[in-house]
Formats: C-alpha cells, sequence, structure tokens
C-alpha cells in the first residue's frame, strides 16, 4: 500500500482529464511527455464525452489511447480516478470547457472528470485547469475565482512568443511546459532572461 509521508513524492501518480473544447494539441503533447517521464509512475487517462471527436477534428488523428496509459471511461464510477483512498497526486483538466470549469466550481460531479476533479479539491491535492475559451463572460471568472478560492489553479491555455516559437507545436509547447512546471515535473524548456 502506497502512503504519503508529506513530502513529494519521487514517483508522480497523475490524472490527465481531456474536455470537450478545442486544444487537442495542448494534451496530446502533455501524454506524450509524461509517457517519457521519469518522475510519473502512472497516468490515469479520461476523455470527455466529445473530447475525441475534436481531437480527430484537429489533429486528423485517434492516437488518443496509444498512450501507455490506463484509460477509464468518462461515465464509469467504479475505478481509482473516482476516489481519494488512490492517493493520485495531481489532475489536469486539458484543455477545459467553460461547461466542465463551471461544474467543477459548483461540485457537480456528474461526469469522471468533475468527481475526479472533486477529490483532488476535496483530498488538498493539485488540480490544474487550463480553459480554451476567449473571451471570458462574468459566469466563466466567477467559477475560475471559485476553482481558485478551493485551491485549483487556473493556467489558461495562453501561449508566449517570446521563445520565438517556430511552428505550432513549439508554440502550443509554452503553455504544456507550464503545466508540467506546475507538475513539479523537470522538463528542458526556455526560459526568460536564461541563456
Amino acid at each position: 500500500m502506497k502512503h504519503h509521508t508529506g513530502n513529494v513524492p519521487e514517483k508522480r501518480r497523475i490524472i490527465l482529464a481531456v474536455g470537450g473544447a478545442s486544444g487537442s494539441i495542448y494534451a496530446r503533447q502533455l501524454a506524450r511527455v509524461l509517457e517519457k517521464q521519469p518522475q510519473v509512475e502512472q497516468v490515469g487517462l479520461v476523455l470527455s464525452k466529445n473530447a475525441a471527436g475534436i481531437w480527430e477534428d484537429e489533429l486528423g488523428s485517434k492516437d488518443y489511447h496509444d498512450f501507455g496509459f490506463a484509460c477509464y471511461d468518462v461515465n464509469d464510477f467504479y475505478n481509482p480516478l473516482a476516489s481519494g483512498s488512490s492517493q493520485y497526486d495531481a489532475m489536469v483538466v486539458v484543455p477545459a470547457s467553460m461547461g466542465q470549469v463551471g461544474r467543477i466550481a459548483n461540485g457537480i460531479s456528474d461526469n469522471l472528470i468533475s468527481r475526479a476533479a472533486d477529490v483532488m479539491l476535496k483530498e488538498r491535492r493539485k488540480l490544474i485547469i487550463v480553459p480554451r475559451e476567449t473571451p471570458y463572460n462574468l459566469i466563466h471568472l466567477r467559477n475560475m475565482t471559485t476553482l481558485t478560492e478551493a485551491g485549483a489553479i487556473i493556467c489558461p491555455a495562453s501561449p508566449s512568443f517570446y521563445s520565438k516559437p517556430e511552428t505550432i507545436e513549439h508554440l502550443a509547447e509554452t503553455v504544456t511546459h507550464r503545466i508540467l512546471d506546475l507538475l513539479s515535473l523537470t522538463v528542458d524548456t526556455f526560459r526568460w532572461q536564461e541563456d
């Protein structure tokens, strides 16, 4: 049985939730890194009802289940992601739709993603929400404020340009590398004002 001692474990267990918003490239890039990341022991993958179709449309691929991860059905509550006893260390929802953000912010556990996010919040574990929407309306902003107050981290899918990215993949990496930083995972990336 795995027990936490209060320190960050050497090997991390991560939940990767892919929401039904545009921005599948972020989820695929993150999955590719997590699959090869020596600090990661296990990844639990769950896609929302619309995520697979958006992935296929945007990326021209059905490779969302080609990773070496345990894959869970979004409507299946009888699996480890739905319980705090499973001891996952962190969860990333990427990309996150505003509908998903609203359900998580209001404690509506109507699928495995919102239930797993609720578990992260109640267990005081790291929850990273990567919203992909623009512009935000007041409801969106209030839901994100609620999540922040509850302990989640809002990491908008807002690429940066100071590293002078030359491809769309490099541009998307400016977001996925920030997510990896927030997960406290080692990543070789451009650092502002560093050689």
